[in-house]
């Protein structure tokens, strides 16, 4: 978390054995932007590390107390840290469960829908796709919402920050963002993309999300790239708002939430190599949906994720798109969803054949998933397109009596 003057804001923890260590990136202008990300790191000369040592020091009120407050609300274990690294390369067993189990804690409170398909996977799996989750949400909520990542010792003022920036800004243009809230938001995900390169080194954050990841990534051997790729299309989602083709939308659907498909199935276990083209469709699938129902709120923000060749076929405008609930009477919109639905509906097809390559044990989780979203597309099927008198979802009982039947239908049944 960075303060008006560039300097780290975090609570000071006095007379604790903390080291100098250091960030790492170098300009080279002229690389390929994926170059330039996956080259993000984090090196032990420049930020600051505890040693556990120091931390079992610490007095009552600091010292590690678990991840629920005294009011129920999320805690972060280490969050009294002033430092971005342990000295040492490995934690006790302890830590790393209090990680996990910080990441079930968020995911239960951030997302009780996915959680719900997440609690009869075992134990293992389950905490896994958690820390997993804990990751994707955390960096969708500093690129999409109003939430200040912790980095001790980072701030956007930094020359490695701002040489990021720049490089990125000369590949990917003119931010979509006012430029103080793209400043803020890059150097973010710049630090956040630091710790994630802990998960793949002898480094070891102190964030517990990337605390389990790394015991998560080192247990399922998950390639990094995946993951870097998530963090790159939240940072593409800063410099565009609009997608001239399907075939742009891919690239970015692919990036948020195909690289999600792909590290699940390493974590649920899987039988054949087509299992990773099925991933890949079932991210496709539920991103286009979300596009689908998320249009006015989208629009409001100035944003367009339909693609704009596909619209204008229809004689529908970006204006048209903008104006928000009028779109809903415009005589183009009925026939472009239904042939948007359809494209959407060719990704849940392939999607669904992963169910089959996937560990019995394992299969549920994501046939909630895709039931819940077959759901939500064929209420927005059934209402001609209507994603702008209310939010499309289910309700209550819908959502029990379909996660019943799938329960049943994927743990029990022959596929």
């Amino acid at each position: 978390m960075m303060s008006q003057n560039g300097k780290a804001e975090s609570i000071g923890i006095d007379g604790l054995d903390i080291e100098d260590i250091s960030l790492g990136f170098e300009k080279d202008s002229g690389e390929p932007i994926d170059t330039i990300r996956s080259r993000v790191s984090l090196t032990r000369d420049a930020t600051r590390a505890i040693s556990i040592t120091a931390l079992e020091t610490l007095r009552e009120g600091a010292k590690f107390m678990g991840v629920v407050g005294l009011r129920g609300n999320l805690k972060n274990p280490f969050g009294h840290i002033d430092a971005s690294i342990w000295k040492e390369g490995e934690l006790p067993a302890r830590m790393i469960a209090a990680s996990y189990e910080y990441c079930e804690e968020l995911t239960r409170i951030e997302a009780a829908n996915f959680y719900h398909s997440f609690k009869y996977l075992p134990q293992e799996v389950r905490q896994s796709i958690c820390a997993y989750y804990a990751f994707c949400r955390r960096a969708d909520d500093i690129a999409d919402g109003d939430y200040t990542d912790l980095f001790p010792g980072g701030s956007e003022n930094s020359s490695e920050s701002k040489d990021y920036r720049t490089e990125i800004e000369r590949i990917m243009g003119e931010p979509v963002l006012e430029r103080e809230a793209y400043d803020d938001k890059m150097s973010q995900l710049f630090y956040y993309r630091k710790k994630l390169s802990t998960a793949y080194t002898t480094v070891t954050s102190t964030d517990p999300i990337f605390i389990a990841l790394k015991d998560t990534v080192e247990r399922f051997r998950i390639p990094r790239s995946l993951l870097d790729d998530m963090i790159s299309g939240m940072e593409d989602d800063l410099h565009r708002d609009r997608f001239e083709t399907f075939e742009d939308l891919y690239e970015y659907c692919y990036k948020v939430a195909s690289t999600v498909g792909l590290v699940c199935i390493e974590i649920y276990g899987y039988n054949a190599p087509e299992a990773k083209d099925e991933a890949e469709a079932w991210g496709i699938y539920m991103q286009l949906i979300n596009i689908l129902r998320d249009v006015l709120e989208d629009s409001a923000r100035g944003r367009i994720y339909l693609p704009l060749d596909e619209l204008h076929r229809y004689g529908i405008s970006d204006q048209d798109v903008l104006d928000g609930a009028g779109l809903l009477h415009h005589p183009g919109w009925e026939g472009f969803c239904r042939s948007y639905i359809k494209r959407a509906k060719s990704y849940g097809r392939t999607a669904r054949g992963l169910l089959g390559h996937l560990d019995r044990q394992s299969r549920y989780s994501p046939a909630a998933m895709m039931a819940f979203y077959d759901s939500i597309l064929k209420k927005i099927g059934k209402s001609d397109g209507d994603v702008f008198s209310e939010r499309v979802q289910l309700s209550k009982p819908e959502k029990i009596s379909l996660a019943a039947w799938v329960y049943f239908r994927y743990r029990f049944l022959p596929i």
